[in-house]
């Protein structure tokens, strides 16, 4: 008897339903299923273009308030691929393990401080003047500015200023839902207020990549605000230089006291894509949600073209084929959050 119709014998398929009833389970049945020979993640490449994006912002804007709604405006992505297998409005996920949104504050308007065990970041895309309070630190945002906010520290949200502003939030909410760390609490004054200096961490920093002899230790966000004008100058500095043949010039946001990753979860690169750029096809198991910046160009996964342009995100599943191209005249720049850092601490990560 061939094996294949050993395991369909009416005497392996009985004896397989009598487990089942019972709460037990035929590996024999099971294993192709767990075990697939390399990946094949749920989640599938996507693009939302930045005019849906705006236009529902817009909308929002007219609907809810975070006074009235008493938390954030804030819309996330949906991956089409696990929406059939989470719960409506529960598990926002963009890949199986990062949350992603675009979130706007008009002026005159207050987020509250919260804290909660998942690692947040912002990417401010457009306007200036709002501020997130860390920890008691005001931090003043402008566009281009990369900001985090490591899980368990008190964050909140204020616009003192003229115009709305929208940011990109990346958190790793479904990982934290899925391993059940999920843990959550309100501030109980509404809004911290400040108990250091506006600005104190980045004007600690105000020289680049050199420390103060105070932070030797290792510290989880001893710098909560990564200033545009600073990040620009170290993609300038690289530009002498042959790119990276996969992503360009690119730098990586890191925590100046330890050299990892700025967030313990979530590694956030800028990258810039030179005229006429073509970069190689590779993938790697860690999953990427893609914000563009500035610029437009393309990408290709798994040998389906998206074209991007300024406000666009996107997102590469994991062990996907994929190659960054701009064909224009201009550069292009994109900012970019993964879930490496995971991977990394579980001895996973991979790529070719």
């Amino acid at each position: 008897m061939e094996i294949n119709d050993f395991f369909q014998s009416k005497e392996v398929m009985d004896f397989s339903r009598e487990l089942e009833a019972v709460n037990l389970g035929p590996l024999w049945h099971a294993i192709p299923q767990l075990m697939h020979h390399e990946p094949k993640p749920e989640a599938v490449p996507y693009l939302w273009k930045w005019e849906l994006l705006h236009g529902k912002l817009m909308q929002a804007a007219q609907i809810f308030t975070p006074d009235r709604g008493g938390e954030r405006r804030a819309i996330y992505i949906q991956n089409p691929g696990l929406a059939s297998v989470r719960k409506p409005w529960g598990w926002a996920s963009a890949t199986q393990n990062l949350y992603a949104a675009v979130q706007l504050i008009l002026p005159g308007e207050t987020a509250p401080s919260h804290r909660h065990t998942q690692n947040a970041l912002r990417f401010i895309t457009q306007g200036q003047g709002a501020y997130t309070i860390v920890q008691g630190e005001r931090l003043f945002m402008e566009e281009g500015d990369f900001l985090i906010t490591p899980g368990g520290l008190w964050h909140g949200h204020a616009h003192p200023g003229k115009e709305p502003m929208i940011w990109l939030d990346v958190l790793d909410i479904p990982f934290m839902y899925g391993i059940n760390a999920t843990f959550f609490e309100h501030y109980p004054e509404h809004i911290q207020q400040p108990e250091r200096p506006d600005n104190y961490s980045s004007q600690r920093y105000a020289g680049g990549m050199v420390r103060p002899i105070s932070d030797r230790k290792e510290h989880i966000a001893p710098l909560g605000s990564y200033k545009w004008k600073q990040t620009a100058a170290a993609l300038d500095g690289l530009g002498a230089f042959e790119p990276d043949p996969y992503d360009g010039i690119a730098v990586e946001y890191i925590n100046p006291t330890s050299g990892k990753p700025a967030n313990p979860n979530i590694a956030s690169w800028m990258q810039r894509l030179p005229a006429g750029f073509r970069g190689a096809a590779h993938r790697h198991l860690h999953s990427v949600i893609y914000h563009v910046f500035r610029g437009q160009g393309y990408t290709i996964i798994d040998g389906v073209r998206f074209d991007w342009s300024q406000g666009d995100i996107f997102v590469i599943p994991p062990w996907c084929w994929h190659e960054h191209g701009n064909e224009s005249s201009d550069e292009a720049l994109l900012f970019s959050a993964s879930d490496l850092p995971i991977l990394e601490k579980l001895q996973l990560a991979r790529g070719e």
